[in-house]
């Protein structure tokens, strides 16, 4: 585990956004695990600006993320297509085939995880993978269970998670309850994981992310059997681990 401390959100998302670019670089063909939220909106914007002032070449690039909301179309300002289209994929040379999300309005969702879990093999895997970290420890949106999930599935939401992502709603009662999320195996999988967290929220749940018990009552603990993790954090969610 290698953990870069930043003084704030800025220059968290400058510090992760280097490692991206870097693996763009080294790697035309990568497949990139992308995430949404607050935490990595920062690192998009760089890697627009990189595209655009460096010439960062996404032509090649395919990209797969963690999760999407059942029952929200691509074009719902909420759902996560509509996120990635418009926070990252509308300002780079990426081709709008190589970007994969799951469908949340398939008509059968379970299969939809079957057939997104076929998808991200038939790429080849995930070459890096951007994470996010929930306050109640989740990634993507494997929430607290008994078990680690191992692949694509339907979860419920955790009313922890309705209730922070409600902001971004008109009303609490319109956030879907349910999501298409990757599986903790999935995200193992990854050849390299990059770990965003940002805010003193996040300190105390990113401390035991880091430093606690492994279980899957806190999602995140698997991420310490990683062999390639780096956590990016700014000094506030990094302020209850002593560095």
């Amino acid at each position: 585990m290698k953990i870069i401390k930043t003084k704030n959100y800025d220059e968290m998302s400058e510090k992760a956004a280097s490692i991206f670019i870097s693996q763009v670089n080294a790697k035309p063909t990568s497949v990139l695990g992308l995430a949404t939220g607050s935490s990595v909106l920062g690192l998009y914007e760089n890697l627009i600006e990189s595209h655009k002032n460096d010439k960062l070449d996404f032509s090649q690039i395919k990209t797969v993320n963690l999760d999407e909301y059942a029952g929200l179309s691509g074009t719902n300002d909420q759902s996560y297509r509509y996120y990635m289209d418009n926070n990252l994929f509308k300002h780079i040379n990426i081709k709008p085939e190589n970007t994969h999300l799951p469908d949340g309005l398939a008509k059968d969702l379970h299969a939809e995880c079957k057939r997104y879990n076929s998808e991200i093999a038939n790429l080849g895997g995930i070459d890096i993978q951007l994470l996010g970290l929930g306050l109640n420890g989740h990634i993507g949106f494997n929430e607290p269970d008994d078990i680690f999930v191992k692949e694509t599935h339907l979860v419920d939401l955790d009313e922890s998670t309705i209730k922070a992502n409600s902001r971004f709603f008109a009303d609490e009662k319109d956030v879907p309850r349910q999501a298409i999320t990757m599986g903790i195996q999935n995200i193992m999988h990854a050849k390299k994981i990059v770990l965003c967290v940002s805010g003193k929220a996040k300190a105390s749940i990113l401390k035991e992310v880091l430093f606690g018990e492994i279980t899957p009552k806190v999602p995140g603990s698997i991420l310490q059997f990683h062999p390639d993790l780096t956590v990016v954090a700014d000094e506030d969610a990094l302020s209850a681990i002593a560095l």
